[in-house]
């Protein structure tokens, strides 16, 4: 009996013309008002908020989500943003979707990825399982009607943007099924991920958007229809920059055939959509039971939603977003995401013995969103968040503040709210020097505290909050001269700045145009900062990067390094007051090892959204118990790294599954304010058949004074077998909050069928009768107790990711 949902499925399809069903293939599609379709449009951003369509509220990036090893607070943040993406719909229908473009669940192979913020970890098991869980508060609760409909990016192999369009991730049959493919399955197993994204690279040699993995892979792990989209521009992709077919009509109805069931192309003009693949029909290069496979897609998901419903009864009832249960949230996110590195005892502050902290560091006063943040209702900075909780707080962005002069005229600039454009007189405009790294430097105007960019007729002008955009025009580069003198370098017009004929600053000049420019400085920011160091109590310094600049969406990093101004200003810091800790907000793991060497306190917390500064307070204070625990490795050095193209992790020796160098901090890394003691590891049995699931329970005791929060983790390392096998690999964790004193025994579950590998002779996971070391601790190198279980080998098995994450536990 064919069940309500295919019956309507089949109605539609049957009645639907041929222009019309194309017309659904676009991203942005046309209603259909005969059969009661209204608009509809794939690729609301939901990352970590709501982004591009105003006020919203903005969590943590991922990486800093992912931090807090807690699936169930990520599940109630991905909720909270599915609630404010569907009152953006009610509001205005046309214009936002309820289909969302997140999570990404591409492992974080290598730190200098300028993606980074958006995933979850390294381990793709840890990937899958809180992605799954964000997934899950995206997609709502309810059996059949989704609250929105979670899109996985992005399919497959993508960790780099340096040439992302015409690059091959080469991957080796197992770092396939064991690192790659691992991590998209658990959130299209779980039912909690209902689309996937494809992504612009090519898999060892095929574009990604005509991959038989589409076909071959995804669709079986999905119980229904499962929606593939793709990428912005990507399909135009095949028969442009990849020139891997002859004309855009064979790369849309290459794409069509492949599975790519809604095309990401010309914005809102379905227009070009249309016309190839009509055309690929009349060609015979697709046939209308192609479309109709691709509409059935695009008509489930929206059936899911209840867009082809009455509005009412909706069983999704959400409340206004606009309150405190939501700020709540921000701030409980970021708390739990903060990862103490380092502590010597000088955290946590206590007001009483150290009323004095001066906040010091270019993000000291400063909270920066990235490609895909939403517009907060506010921000709180870190000094903001320290100046509200303690009697004495100064802060100084430890910035050079210069002026500029062409011969014998200043460079001046508007100090209205305004600003306007940068042109030479008698007045000189004063700007403070951001250090980013590799030399970029963002200049703001003091006079009315805007940064300096290009329009787009090439004007200088102070009118910018900062940097931003999908194309930057906010950052330069100082060629320097003899005698404080440079040229300056516009980084996105790749050109210099000279001075036309009316006095103005404009780009568009070559090296031998270029304006000469005296730079002199009128304040040296880290002797002034250093300065504030020395008559505090205690230093706070806060670096790390502009997630705009230098590695991200569109740019890689080229290394690890701290930026040469910040390292310079840390140094400093530390030299005139001993008692200094670092804050690392970034969105990408550092080389810090001078600060590890020298500095009393180290944390790190990614850029933590709207309430990053209450969060920082609330842990530096002591209030709260630093719970966030890294979830990849940071490397003592780039050269610890393989080559950034290189995708085979197990060759490589990459990431903490094969490193065996000594890493900066390891994979799970973490401190606590308080001490915790393990004992007596127990396994439900010493022995195991594939397939079985082995309980194993360890003791753990706040011993110290404080209470606190302990991520306790599981891994496993197999002894012998026939391939190279990880030296260690997370198989689960627990979060335990106790009270001094307290003991609370933690059972940990290890599933031995995802023990299995790839045997690529077999094409299917194998299990191997070996022995496996069973080791639990605080991190992949910090281990306290050791374990053995013999499994015997079944000689296949599941993949390792099935289901894994959709227990709900």
């Amino acid at each position: 009996m064919t069940d309500p949902v295919t019956h309507r499925l089949d109605d539609l399809l049957a009645r639907l013309t041929l222009p019309e069903k194309l017309g659904l293939l676009h991203q942005w599609q046309a209603a259909v008002p005969r059969l009661g379709l209204p608009p509809f449009r794939t690729g609301t951003e939901a990352l970590h908020g709501v982004a591009w369509l105003g006020r919203a509220t903005v969590f943590p990036q991922p990486v800093g989500l992912a931090a807090t090893w807690n699936p169930e607070l990520i599940r109630a943040v991905g909720a909270a943003v599915a609630e404010e993406v569907r009152a953006k719909h009610r509001a205005d229908p046309g214009q936002v979707g309820l289909n969302v473009w997140a999570p990404v669940v591409n492992p974080l192979r290598d730190p200098r990825w300028g993606r980074n913020e958006e995933g979850w970890s390294e381990d793709p098991w840890l990937t899958g399982r809180l992605a799954t869980a964000y997934a899950r508060g995206l997609r709502g609760e309810h059996p059949t009607r989704l609250r929105t409909a979670p899109t996985l990016k992005h399919f497959l192999g993508y960790n780099n943007e340096t040439d992302r369009a015409t690059t091959s991730s080469d991957l080796p049959p197992r770092v396939l099924h064991e690192y790659e493919l691992p991590a998209f399955r658990p959130p299209i197993s779980a039912g909690a991920a209902v689309a996937v994204m494809a992504s612009y690279n090519l898999v060892n040699g095929v574009p990604a958007h005509l991959s038989p993995l589409i076909a071959g892979e995804l669709r079986g792990w999905a119980d229904g229809d499962l929606l593939v989209v793709g990428d912005a521009g990507a399909v135009g992709n095949l028969a442009g920059v990849q020139r891997h077919l002859p004309d855009h009509v064979e790369g849309y109805a290459a794409a069509l055939r492949a599975g790519v069931d809604s095309f990401t192309e010309d914005d809102r003009d379905p227009g070009p959509t249309v016309a190839r693949l009509t055309e690929a029909l009349h060609r015979g290069l697709v046939t209308e039971s192609d479309l109709d496979r691709a509409v059935r897609r695009i008509l489930a998901v929206r059936l899911r939603l209840g867009d082809l419903d009455p509005p009412e009864p909706d069983p999704h009832t959400d409340p206004p977003w606009e309150g405190p249960a939501h700020r709540d949230l921000a701030r409980d996110a970021a708390r739990q995401a903060v990862v103490l590195l380092r502590n010597d005892g000088l955290l946590p502050l206590s007001p009483a013995a150290a009323p004095r902290v001066a906040v010091l560091g270019p993000l000291a006063d400063a909270v920066h969103l990235d490609w895909y943040s939403g517009t907060p209702p506010y921000t709180v900075s870190a000094y903001a968040g320290l100046a509200a909780r303690l009697p004495e707080v100064t802060t100084h962005p430890g910035t050079d503040r210069i002026t500029l002069r062409v011969g014998g005229r200043h460079v001046r600039c508007p100090d209205g709210p305004d600003g306007g454009p940068l042109a030479l007189g008698d007045r000189a405009g004063v700007f403070d020097v951001y250090d980013w790294g590799q030399e970029v430097v963002a200049l703001r105007a003091v006079g009315n505290g805007r940064h300096v960019g290009a329009d787009d007729t090439g004007v200088l002008v102070n009118d910018r909050p900062g940097p931003g955009g999908w194309v930057v025009r906010e950052t330069f580069r100082f060629q320097h001269g003899p005698d404080a003198t440079a040229r300056l370098h516009h980084l996105a017009s790749d050109s210099f700045v000279t001075v036309d004929a009316d006095g103005r600053l404009v780009t568009g000049a070559d090296a031998a145009r270029a304006a000469v420019f005296t730079v002199d400085l009128v304040g040296d920011g880290t002797a002034e900062a250093a300065a504030l160091a020395a008559d505090a109590d205690v230093v706070v310094v806060a670096l790390g990067n502009h997630p705009m600049v230098n590695g991200r969406e569109t740019e890689d990093r080229v290394d690890l390094a701290l930026p040469a101004g910040q390292e310079a200003l840390l140094r400093a810091a530390y030299a005139a007051n001993p008692r200094t800790a670092l804050v690392v907000t970034s969105s990408y793991p550092y080389a810090v090892g001078w600060a590890q060497e020298h500095l009393p306190a180290v944390l790190w917390t990614a850029h933590g959204g709207q309430e990053h500064g209450n969060a920082l307070a609330d842990v530096l204070l002591g209030d709260a118990d630093p719970a966030g625990r890294l979830t990849q490795t940071w490397y003592a050095d780039a050269a610890d790294l393989p080559d950034l193209l290189d995708y085979d992790v197990i060759g490589a020796d990459a990431t903490y599954l094969y490193h065996r160098g000594e890493p900066l901090y390891p994979f799970g890394h973490g401190l606590s304010y308080t001490r915790f003691h393990y004992a007596d590891l127990r396994l439900s049995t010493a022995t195991a058949t594939a397939g079985d699931e082995v309980e194993v329970r360890v003791d753990v005791t706040n011993s110290g004074a404080r209470r606190g929060t302990e991520v306790v983790q599981l891994y496993t390392r197999q002894r012998r077998s026939r391939v190279k096998q990880p030296l260690r690999q997370l198989r689960d964790f627990a979060r335990v909050s106790l009270d001094p004193g307290q003991r609370a025994t933690v059972t940990l579950r290890l599933r031995t069928a995802e023990l299995a590998w790839w045997d690529d002779s077999r094409g299917a996971m194998v299990v191997e009768d070996a022995t496996h070391t069973v080791l639990v601790g605080r991190s992949a190198r910090d281990v306290r107790l050791v374990g053995a279980l013999a499994v015997s080998g079944s000689g296949t098995a599941g993949s390792p990711a099935a289901d894994r994450c959709g227990a709900g536990r």
